[in-house]
């Protein structure tokens, strides 16, 4: 495998690692505190779970910014070799994506756990939770759209 190949796939796989840590630290968070409340109450499952599911987008997004270097680099189909510049430009236009997944999904989990505890409390305030959730994947939703800006200014 040429370098440029490997950088480019390790672009992919730091993507979906780190939004994956992400996403998967946040759904702990709130699922704990979700398990807590419906100890109490579980007919509070349905609104609980929008909190829980929240944090799980930045691994989605983590998966789509592989997906679309794994398609960049033909890795699905007839192999495009990424010289080295190419293969750490894919790389580095995969770090966005990679780092503001894994802290919004830490810091959107924590929100949901707090809104989880709301939600306990006075159940008919759920979308104010959520919207809160919401701030906080916006900046997850930017790296995302900055690693595909990056990715479509990459010439093979």
């Amino acid at each position: 495998m040429e370098i440029g190949l490997a950088l480019a796939a390790l672009g992919g796989a730091i993507a979906i690692i780190l939004g994956g840590i992400g996403s998967a630290i946040g759904i702990a968070l709130a699922g704990q505190a979700s398990s807590g409340v419906m100890s109490e109450d579980p007919e509070k499952f349905g609104n609980l779970l929008l909190m829980v599911a929240l944090p799980s987008t930045q691994g989605i997004y983590g998966f789509l910014s592989a997906f679309l270097i794994i398609l960049k680099v033909g890795l699905v189909g007839e192999v495009v070799m990424p010289n080295l510049h190419q293969g750490l430009q894919i790389l580095i236009a995969a770090l966005p994506v990679a780092f503001t997944g894994l802290v919004s999904g830490i810091h959107q989990g924590k929100v949901c756990a707090s809104g989880v505890y709301m939600v306990a409390k006075q159940p008919k305030d759920l979308m104010k939770p959520v919207v809160m959730a919401v701030l906080v994947e916006t900046y997850a939703v930017l790296g995302l759209l900055i690693t595909i800006i990056l990715l479509n200014g990459i010439q093979l």
